[in-house]
């Protein structure tokens, strides 16, 4: 089946978060979203998802699924508050577990935090398929951005996460922690020897001048012009090219505040007894 895909594009972070579905009235899923952050005043905000919330109400959909393709490092999740107010199941990929014990150490969290994906209604495995109503999905393991990044086979489409961006971009960053060129390079690979005709929503669009945001394309598009992973470009020329990049790439503006939210599946961590929730800074510790 071919779904119906709606895409909600937020310019401060370039995320485009999706609702999946077949029509008026079906069962959908939430794709990425996004909780808003304001890095000066430390306030977050709901008007993205409520741009989320306002169309699942308008079309009558049955959010079965709230899924996120890895724990971002540039945005916030609003998981927890689309599960409150439509419902759904929030899900990750079980290498999730990896990427909480790695920023458990780095932020030295409370012993009260597990990193064992607990905090995720569902975590799955390799190839695992699932249901969206009348569609049939598949969760695609696309390690290299970060150990835990999946991509949702869902029909003729696929939602990439951050292993792709359009083809005049590339793909994603790979010197996180955990990050690894040559996994994404094989995941690319991977996505890349769907059929031609495959569709491929991006999770990030960060466009030049010339153009305006864009955040689908297809297997063909990527494999003929895209200018990292484009056929004929091999592993060991990718490695050389994304790592050289990569030395050359800042952090995200948002890295501290958003891992620590999204390892929690987007929950907050628990406030201290003035009831004031804080985050954790780490000096000197990030490159």
């Amino acid at each position: 089946m071919s779904p119906s895909v709606q895409a909600f594009f937020d310019s401060q972070t370039g995320t485009i978060s999706y609702v999946v579905h077949t029509g008026r009235g079906s069962v959908c899923a939430i794709i990425d979203s996004v909780l808003d952050y304001d890095p000066k005043s430390g306030h977050t905000g709901t008007a993205s998802a409520d741009r989320v919330i306002d169309f699942i109400r308008q079309q009558e959909l049955q959010p079965a699924w709230i899924l996120e393709t890895h724990a971002h490092a540039d945005h916030l999740s609003a998981a927890p508050y689309l599960q409150q107010h439509v419902g759904g199941r929030i899900a990750i990929g079980e290498m999730i577990r990896t990427v909480q014990q790695t920023f458990r150490s780095i932020f030295n969290l409370e012993t009260s935090f597990r990193p064992d994906g607990s905090q995720f209604d569902h975590l799955f495995h390799e190839d695992e398929t699932f249901h969206i109503g009348d569609l049939q999905a598949r969760a695609l393991h696309v390690p290299g951005h970060t150990p835990a990044d999946m991509a949702y086979a869902i029909g003729d489409a696929i939602f990439v996460g951050d292993t792709l961006f359009m083809p005049d971009l590339g793909t994603a960053r790979c010197d996180f922690p955990g990050g690894d060129a040559a996994s994404l390079y094989r995941s690319a690979r991977k996505l890349l020897a769907f059929p031609p005709q495959t569709r491929l929503f991006m999770c990030h669009d960060y466009p030049p001048e010339e153009r305006t945001a864009e955040w689908e394309t297809t297997v063909a598009r990527q494999r003929a012009h895209n200018i990292h992973v484009r056929d004929g470009i091999t592993l060991e020329e990718f490695v050389s090219m994304r790592t050289a990049r990569d030395r050359t790439l800042e952090m995200p503006t948002l890295i501290l505040p958003s891992i620590q939210i999204n390892i929690r599946a987007g929950h907050l961590p628990p406030a201290d007894d003035n009831g004031v929730h804080y985050l954790r800074i780490p000096l000197n510790v990030l490159r």
